[in-house]
């Protein structure tokens, strides 16, 4: 009896491992690839999205807009064609979340540094108080690559539009009127201008996930 065994001991082997890998390649063939959901209005807190959007559910993207960076150039939509990006709300004077979530976004911009398909965007949302001096001050002094990150000042109205009926990120300010609450949301923005993600600007598990997702979204791009 041990003869016998002993004698197929080999075959025995080279089946075992002839099946550990069919069945994961099996496993690799129907385990699906996780793909980014595309945000709409409707799908999002409804204290984050202008009333006026609340009901919209599909075809939802990023509007066009037209602001200043802190080098004083002109930002538009064509600025980040073809890129994915992460956008974010702030103001320089910010003593509560600004400052951990910069440095947050500093963090992304060190990760991804020679990675051309992605950039990032940061709006002021006091525009009259963050002039391209201050903005230029405020990104030297915490290391922004302008190549990769512009900070973006310009007319008041516009940006909370974009807060609040393009990026789904700010709550209306209960207590003065035409203002807003920004809030520590990073958003992740694809290529055709589509929300892919919100994510805890203040939170370092949720930075991790932010990047780990940029690269799902780039395999999908």
């Amino acid at each position: 009896m041990l003869r016998f065994f002993a004698k197929y001991k080999f075959l025995g082997v080279v089946l075992l491992v002839l099946s550990v890998i069919i069945i994961t390649i099996i496993y690799q063939i129907l385990k699906p690839n996780r793909v980014l959901p595309v945000y709409q209005p409707a799908e999002v807190n409804a204290e984050m999205v202008d009333s006026s959007l609340q009901h919209v559910k599909k075809y939802h993207t990023i509007a066009d807009f037209s602001l200043v960076n802190q080098n004083g150039e002109a930002i538009t939509q064509k600025t980040y064609k073809d890129k994915i990006y992460v956008a974010d709300f702030f103001f320089t004077t910010c003593q509560t979340i600004c400052p951990i979530m910069t440095g947050h976004m500093v963090e992304i911009q060190e990760q991804l540094e020679n990675d051309a398909e992605v950039m990032l965007l940061s709006h002021t949302v006091t525009p009259e108080i963050d002039s391209v001096a201050q903005l230029k001050k405020y990104a030297l002094e915490k290391g922004v690559n302008d190549s990769k990150w512009n900070l973006v000042t310009g007319d008041k109205k516009e940006i909370y539009d974009l807060a609040r009926k393009s990026y789904l990120a700010a709550k209306d300010n209960p207590y003065t009127p035409n203002d807003l609450i920004h809030t520590e949301n990073f958003v992740l923005i694809d290529t055709k201008k589509r929300i892919r993600g919100f994510y805890d600007g203040t939170d370092p598990e949720a930075i991790k996930q932010l990047l780990e997702d940029i690269e799902i979204l780039k395999e999908e791009e």
